[in-house]
């Protein structure tokens, strides 16, 4: 089984001010010369990991991870302004631009996976290919099974801690009761929703309980951005057309693509990806047997680095001709 490619630090670091308001982190690492792939982080809201570089050779690729506004090391932290899912989309042709790529592969999960596919749906010609994982088709019935009733039924002591901040009249939409706290003018308020909603999500996301996972869900600079802009999302249908995805994937039909998904994906369920998979046919699917949703399960790492090799060699002509 594969594991992370040992650490590396970026060779480039960037503040790029994409409008008045918010300002995006930007990093490169690898190889200059290499294969463009940009990192699209989960969420949305997440925020870039430092392990997101070690997923690839890095003699290979010129690696692009960034915060997404509102996340990370972006700026402002949590803001909802001008923050919606087209903003994002063009978010990425302008780090596109600055950094002079006229194409590049993507590679994301979860939200990420979203994010990636609607960017792709949008500007086709810009992408190599799409490594994806844990697919997140932002449709009604996906939000409902994992914050209303679904996922609630698969861990319902981890689902008491999740509604305890909500009073039992308001539990009938759940997404509306926590946004209402999200946004709320009390700041302890605020904190004390995000950090249920956050951690709920980080107890959910592997197939074996992982501390490490829910520690980094549960902290406060994670939780209070994770929180609050899902939930913005959510609360606006993620800013997309009632299945969107789905109807525009004749889009992405040239567009070579693997896709990754656990088994026991409790957040995404699997019926994401195998819509997906019959949408685009030129995508492989790779069902993973012993994971859930988490991009740090051994299982989904070894997966991703296989689909990641895959694609460098089938790229690796463009970039490498001798």
């Amino acid at each position: 089984m594969l594991t992370l490619y040992p650490e590396i630090r970026p060779y480039a670091e960037h503040r790029l001010k994409v409008d008045s308001l918010h300002e995006l982190y930007v990093e490169e690492c690898g190889n200059p010369q290499g294969i463009p792939v940009v990192v699209v982080h989960g969420g949305p809201g997440a925020g870039c990991e430092d392990y997101y570089r070690r997923y690839f050779d890095a003699e290979l690729f010129r690696i692009v991870l960034f915060d997404q506004r509102g996340s990370g090391r972006s700026t402002p932290l949590a803001e909802l302004q001008d923050n919606t899912t087209l903003d994002l989309v063009e978010d990425l042709e302008k780090i596109r631009h600055f950094l002079g790529v006229e194409q590049w592969m993507l590679f994301g999960g979860s939200w990420g996976s979203t994010l990636s596919l609607v960017y792709a749906e949008t500007y086709p010609e810009n992408v190599l290919a799409l490594v994806l994982r844990g697919i997140f088709l932002c449709r009604p019935e996906d939000i409902h099974w994992f914050y209303q009733n679904g996922a609630s039924r698969i861990f319902p002591d981890y689902w008491e801690d999740f509604v305890a901040p909500i009073p039992v009249e308001e539990r009938g939409s759940l997404v509306s009761a926590y946004y209402k706290r999200l946004t709320s003018e009390n700041e302890l308020e605020q904190m004390q929703a995000a950090k249920a909603w956050s951690v709920w999500e980080g107890r959910c996301a592997t197939l074996h309980p992982n501390p490490r996972v829910v520690e980094h869900f549960g902290h406060p600079h994670v939780a209070i951005s994770l929180a609050r802009v899902e939930c913005h999302y959510f609360m606006n249908d993620s800013f997309l057309e009632p299945n969107q995805i789905l109807r525009n994937a004749g889009r992405i039909a040239d567009i070579p693509g693997v896709i990754v998904h656990g088994r026991y994906d409790m957040v995404c369920p699997l019926d994401n990806a195998t819509a997906l998979s019959k949408a685009w046919p030129n995508a492989e699917l790779y069902i993973v047997r012993d994971a859930g949703h988490s991009a740090s399960e051994p299982a989904i790492i070894d997966a991703l680095m296989q689909a990641c090799a895959r694609m460098g060699e089938r790229l690796r002509p463009q970039f490498f001709p001798h």
